[in-house]
């Protein structure tokens, strides 16, 4: 007999060889893990890319059991991910399907382990079954799907439950179950965060060696794009950790009085931005990429920039993260102050401050957004939040604020005797629409004529998500939240209807404070 012919052994079940098989190929998966890991570390750039799924069919490569390898950049950091809860969103084409698979199996050699991937739709759901099948079988051979149940059983005895949520209500068909490991892809496609926030009460397991995870995946917009961005885009930069919030109140989820650990954040979110570039496979002709670039402005910054600030219909689409917003900067001491408040009780009330630059540039510096404060509270905050700034130089409220009350008093002289300056507003909505368009439009050297700080997170949040009004496409949608908007536009149309104050002021003409402060009537 030829020495050449593998011998079998006949002193071991098949069971245990198919087991002893699947550990080979998983001690192989980690030390391609730990191998990736040590280069990372090693090198100071990124080096080339490599593809989502690495099929290894060219006989020259390293080593042809590699299943998956995951792209340098986004894709790495959300397989290695330590927060408990992860969204992996942005442009289109920038593999988060696959890194949602491939996620699932952190810990499927662990026969504790239980994951449920889920999406909108049973139609939905059908292609990431069939992905799952391309990989699966390759990366563990004895793993095998149940159609009936739509669930895959790994050799460990591991499980992953592929299933969908339409409804709210179906989430409670899980109500009594466990995973540790949860999932959601294209998180946008529900309307509001309850189902997000059932399936984390589905979260838990009594296996020491295994932590828990939801992650999810979504594109900017959507009719959840607006909770996603409250939830994961809004508190924190991309691919920071920050403790959960609420996202009402943007408060730190944290254990309650009483508790042992009061006080003590509850856990920790991330949000990492995808790209196209991410994506080698769909970059190297160029072909899907013009196919984004060819879509509507909208769509287009959306799933090609990946952009989050921007909402179908929005009344600012030329809103630009990039352009408008800044970090906090020392604002000079001899720039012209000006102030803007809309005012409500039950409805929030939305205080912001600028500053006129030696260009004409208006800088956001301030904002103060809270709601059931009296009139003689709100003249308070005001006067304490800028008692190092210099005087006001215009200060706009709203003109219903003149209004007199049930007791003979307004709101606007309320304040007034507190101590704070104020004009009526212009009413003119159109033309004051018109006026933020004009101040977010770039100038001949294509620079923006406003800024805002990153800490006025309220303007940010509202100004490039406010709609259309649905009657007049000249207006926004007075139901939407736009009591940042509206302070802005206080304040911008004073800016217009006094066009030579900034000039004047900037060559000294005292003669134009004079003018001014007639207006204040003092």
């Amino acid at each position: 007999m030829s020495d050449d012919k593998p011998k079998r052994n006949y002193h071991v079940s098949r069971k245990v060889q198919e087991q002893r098989k699947t550990y080979q190929q998983i001690r192989r998966k980690k030390e391609q893990l730990e191998k990736l890991e040590n280069k990372k570390n090693n090198l100071a750039k990124t080096p080339k890319k490599k593809g989502v799924v690495k099929e290894k069919e060219d006989k020259k490569a390293p080593d042809s059991n590699v299943i998956f390898e995951s792209n340098e950049g986004p894709q790495y950091s959300f397989l290695a991910a330590p927060e408990k809860e992860v969204l992996y969103g942005g442009a289109a084409g920038g593999g988060k399907s696959y890194a949602m698979l491939m996620d699932l199996l952190r810990y499927a050699s662990n026969g504790n382990h239980r994951a449920l991937l889920l999406r909108r739709t049973l139609a939905e759901l059908t292609e990431l079954i069939d992905k799952s099948k391309q990989i699966y079988p390759r990366a563990f051979p004895s793993a095998k799907f149940k159609e009936s149940t739509k669930t895959w059983v790994f050799p460990s005895g591991a499980t992953a439950l592929f299933s969908y949520v339409d409804q709210d209500d179906d989430v409670y068909r899980y109500q009594g179950m466990s995973f540790s490991w949860i999932g959601i892809d294209e998180l946008g496609h529900y309307p509001t965060p309850f189902v997000w926030n059932y399936l984390r009460s589905r979260l838990r397991t009594t296996d020491p060696e295994i932590e828990t995870y939801m992650r999810a995946t979504a594109n900017p917009g959507g009719i959840g794009g607006w909770w996603i961005k409250q939830m994961f885009i809004d508190p924190a930069p991309p691919d920071e950790s920050f403790w959960a919030t609420d996202i009402d109140t943007g408060t730190t989820l944290a254990y309650g009085r009483g508790h042992a650990k009061e006080g003590i954040p509850l856990f920790a979110r991330k949000f990492i931005p995808a790209r196209l570039t991410d994506n080698p496979y769909l970059m190297q002709d160029g072909t899907y990429e013009a196919m984004l670039m060819s879509l509507p402005e909208v769509q287009r910054r959306r799933l090609l920039d990946g952009d989050w600030n921007v909402a179908e219909g929005a009344a600012f689409s030329e809103f630009s993260q990039k352009e408008h917003i800044i970090d906090p900067v020392e604002i000079p001491y001899n720039w012209i102050r000006i102030r803007g408040c809309d005012y409500g009780f039950s409805s929030p009330s939305c205080v912001l401050w600028g500053a006129v630059d030696w260009d004409g540039c208006i800088w956001i510096y301030r904002e103060l957004y809270q709601t059931k404060q009296t009139a003689e509270n709100l003249a308070d905050l005001i006067l304490t939040m800028e008692a190092d700034d210099p005087s006001m130089y215009l200060s706009v409220l709203d003109k219903s604020c003149w209004n007199r009350t049930g007791t003979g008093k307004s709101i606007a002289l309320t304040m007034i005797e507190k101590g704070l300056r104020w004009i009526p507003s212009n009413s003119d909505r159109m033309q004051g629409k018109q006026e933020i368009h004009k101040r977010l439009q770039l100038d001949q050297n294509f620079q923006p004529r406003l800024r805002i700080f990153n800490t006025c997170t309220n303007l940010i949040r509202t100004l490039p998500t406010l709609p259309l009004s649905k009657n007049n496409s000249e207006d926004v949608d007075t139901k939407a939240e736009d009591h940042a908007y509206d302070a802005l536009r206080y304040m911008f149309m004073t800016q217009q209807s006094n066009r030579s104050f900034v000039p004047s002021y900037f060559r000294g003409a005292e003669q134009q404070h004079q003018v001014q402060d007639s207006v204040f009537g003092y």
